[in-house]
């Protein structure tokens, strides 16, 4: 049975996350949204080699120029546009891949072994 309540009823009201406010003065969550730009423009301007790609392209004689380093940045984030996890980054002397949600290089590798290679498990490609 439904029983009838008499009287003003007060409703709880509690502060909702936005109204939050932090020592600076700023909401919780535009303090929260200014992070997650500034960690995904960070993640996004840097790309990392794993030991195993750095080795090889020790070995095989590929530079990281800042300007490699600036277009294979720049292939991570149109990849990241476009929803792929691993890529293949190669231009015509060289090919990387490239793990997009961690930004990092997996392997390198020259033009002679890109003749003998097939390449699995990747889900998009960039021209350099």
């Amino acid at each position: 049975m439904i029983e009838k309540i008499h009287g003003p009823v007060q409703p709880v009201v509690t502060p909702s996350v936005s109204s939050q406010k932090t020592p600076g003065g700023q909401t919780a969550f535009g303090a929260m949204l200014r992070e997650q730009l500034a960690e995904k423009t960070q993640g996004a301007q840097q790309v990392n080699f794993s030991k195993h790609a750095l080795e090889r392209a020790e070995e095989r004689g590929i530079e990281l120029t800042p300007t490699l380093m600036d277009r294979l940045a720049s292939s991570v984030e149109k990849a990241q546009e476009k929803g792929a996890t691993n890529i293949l980054a190669f231009d015509d002397s060289r090919a990387f891949i490239i793990n997009i949600p961690y930004g990092r290089v997996i392997t390198t590798m020259s033009q002679e072994e890109m003749k003998e290679n097939v390449f699995t498990n990747i889900d998009g490609a960039v021209l350099l």
